[in-house]
């Protein structure tokens, strides 16, 4: 699959957001990599400050990003229809950690 493909892919899932949500996103950065350097098999990375844990001394700072590693989902993924899957469920995963939404939290809603 190419990098274009799998960057519309990520979009799509992002367009999937309820718009309530995506407007209360604040200074993040969603990108997409081949692979996270030290554990290759990670699928996504949320890196910031969670909005639950901004203070009023928050700002001034490098948005937060949230990366999608494309050869980790392709390699879990048998089909296209399986890729897309993935990739909204890594990208709704990686946002709910932008939200505050710990890991236990996330596998009991069934999104681990």
């Amino acid at each position: 699959m190419t990098r274009r493909r799998f960057e519309e892919l990520v979009a799509d899932a992002l367009d999937t957001i309820p718009p309530e949500l995506t407007a209360a996103m604040d200074n993040v950065v969603v990108l997409v990599a081949d692979r996270h350097d030290t554990d290759p098999e990670l699928l996504g990375l949320y890196e910031g400050v969670a909005l639950t844990e901004r203070t009023s001394s928050y700002g001034g700072v490098l948005p937060d990003r949230i990366t999608i590693y494309q050869d980790a989902i392709l390699d879990v993924c048998d089909s296209e229809d399986d890729v897309v899957h993935e990739v909204a469920v890594t990208v709704v995963h990686e946002v709910a950690h932008h939200f505050g939404i710990d890991e236990a939290t996330l596998h009991e809603l069934g999104w681990g």
